[in-house]
């Protein structure tokens, strides 16, 4: 699968690549995914996006549709390493594009995975977990988390049973694109710088 719409921040002789991918609902190019690219960057990283499909598809036409499935999102995850070597690449992103990349991991031999706001379960359906896999995973990864993530919040995950492979950060406050309340004294732009830090300095231990 030809892979066309890499979208690069940071040095091209970075030690380490990371690759982000977007969620289900949104393309790669959002505040979010902006202020990782560019704060992984300023950290001496090379990141690299790209969108999926069918949200490719949204971009050239404007028609908003579901996400591929699963083959498909999968097969384009694989696609992406194969292009840029899995040797000093970490991958992940969020939500949907960082739980694609933790089933591709291990067989692609990558360095690290960094998901920004796992769904370890779809809205509103807590009873239909997404861990089975996570349980065996070996990457080591780091996933950073809203504490109030609707997806998976702080209490419901203490329960899950994952793989020792795997640290978790909990960032105040926050929901599954890290915004905290008002009332809770933090600030989205706080999350954010907290979740890059985190984020880099996990990289850079690898």
């Amino acid at each position: 699968m030809a892979i066309n719409n890499l979208l690069f921040d940071g040095s091209a002789d970075a030690d380490v690549t990371i690759a982000l991918a977007h969620g289900a609902g949104a393309p790669m190019d959002t505040p979010f995914m902006q202020a990782f690219a560019k704060g992984l960057a300023g950290h001496g990283f090379r990141v690299v996006r790209f969108e999926f499909p069918y949200m490719a598809e949204r971009r050239e036409n404007g028609k908003k549709r579901p996400p591929n499935g699963a083959g498909i999102l999968l097969d384009t995850w694989t696609s992406v390493i194969d292009e840029l070597g899995a040797d000093n690449l970490v991958i992940g992103g969020k939500s949907m594009g960082g739980r694609i990349a933790s089933m591709v991991a291990d067989d692609a031999g990558v360095k690290g995975l960094v998901c920004l706001g796992y769904p370890f379960h779809p809205p509103g359906k807590p009873e239909k977990l997404r861990v089975d896999h996570l349980l065996h995973l070996k990457t080591p990864a780091l996933f950073l988390q809203g504490e109030r993530d609707s997806l998976g919040n702080r209490e419901d995950v203490s329960g899950y049973n994952l793989s020792s492979a795997i640290k978790l950060h909990w960032l105040g406050d926050g929901d599954h694109g890290f915004k905290p309340r008002k009332k809770s004294g933090r600030t989205e732009q706080q999350n954010l710088d907290e979740a890059i830090s985190r984020l880099a300095d996990f990289v850079t231990a690898l």
